[in-house]
């Protein structure tokens, strides 16, 4: 491999990394702008082993901003990010697939004990009483906007809830 080779690989972990984490940031704060933004036009979403649905980006997001409206508070850590390049003869391609693992603690509507933001709401503060665990496998395609989800899947694994 050249230099100029090794420098586009690490550029494209580098900008793969940005929109892995751009996932995060975005169902967190419940940007569904930024959530459809970070998909291919015919980008897809599989969150069915969580008991969610499958489609396009669009339509999960509408689905999404829904759904998390009884998670006011949510933080999604994602971590053991292992990506693999198209490689084209030793040179980056195209596309790209990431596996990551995933920790996910949330707060339900109502469930809050006042401390914590000091936001003055029931629904903020104190631990989590939801937490999901899993991986995602995420499909990435380079773009003329840069590197964007052509699929995004998650494979819950495991689950708690408590009061």
């Amino acid at each position: 491999m050249t230099q100029r080779v090794d420098l586009a690989t690490v550029m494209d972990r580098l900008a793969i990394d940005e929109v892995v984490s751009g996932y995060a940031v975005a169902v967190d704060d419940g940007d569904w702008a930024a959530y459809r933004a970070l998909f291919t036009p015919d980008g897809r979403a599989d969150y069915s082993s969580a008991g969610g649905v499958e489609g396009p980006a669009r339509q999960v997001a509408d689905w999404l901003a829904e759904t998390m409206r009884m998670f006011p508070v949510r933080q999604h850590l994602i971590v053991n990010r292992l990506i693999r390049l198209e490689d084209l003869g030793g040179s980056p391609g195209d596309s790209a697939e990431v596996r990551a693992d995933f920790v996910n603690p949330m707060r339900l509507t109502g469930t809050g004990t006042g401390a914590g933001t000091g936001a003055g709401t029931d629904d903020v503060g104190g631990a989590p009483n939801f937490f999901a665990a899993g991986r995602y496998t995420f499909a990435l395609a380079r773009t003329r906007e840069g590197w964007r989800f052509s699929r995004v899947t998650v494979h819950e694994k495991w689950r708690h809830l408590s009061s």
